[in-house]
């Protein structure tokens, strides 16, 4: 499945892995860049087929850090709970990890598209509209799932 766990009790499922992946609001991608110095930057991002898709501008710190080193981590918690009185919370989380790959043309447009499905799934019609005028504007970027783990206190 990914990852070695520590806490192996407290796996889940790849299944169950790829679902919180696919229902999170958003996750943290994080980069290493070329003077080897950390990033983590969270995002809104989407699922289509065995990779996740997500959208900057056409410049910056996290696309100077994928173009110097495209391999990537990327991390959602879902549901979370705080137990004060066991000094613990019950918790879901999923990570990946990949390479991020610039997308073009059909594949950024479908990539796009899927933003706007999964943000704003009533104003499709809109959406296309402001991918039209904006994809000029917009980097679009595939991470290839290579591995996935996730974990979960319930």
């Amino acid at each position: 499945m990914g990852q070695e766990l520590r806490r192996t009790d407290r796996a889940i499922t790849e299944a169950e892995a790829r679902e919180l992946l696919k229902r999170g609001e958003y996750g943290v991608l994080s980069t290493c860049g070329p003077d080897g110095q950390p990033y983590g930057v969270p995002l809104s991002y989407c699922v289509l087929d065995n990779a996740l898709y997500v959208h900057c501008a056409p410049e910056g710190h996290k696309l100077a850090n994928m173009t110097a080193n495209n391999l990537v981590s990327f991390c959602v918690v879902g549901t979370t709970e705080l137990l004060p009185e066991r000094f613990s919370t019950r918790y879901e989380s999923v990570i990946v990890s990949g390479r991020a790959e610039e997308v073009f043309a059909g594949e950024k447009q479908r990539a796009l598209e899927g933003l706007v499905a999964k943000y704003s799934p009533a104003f499709r019609d809109e959406g296309t509209r402001y991918i039209a005028a904006m994809s000029d504007r917009t980097r679009t970027f595939r991470i290839t799932i290579d591995s996935i783990s996730g974990k979960a206190r319930r």
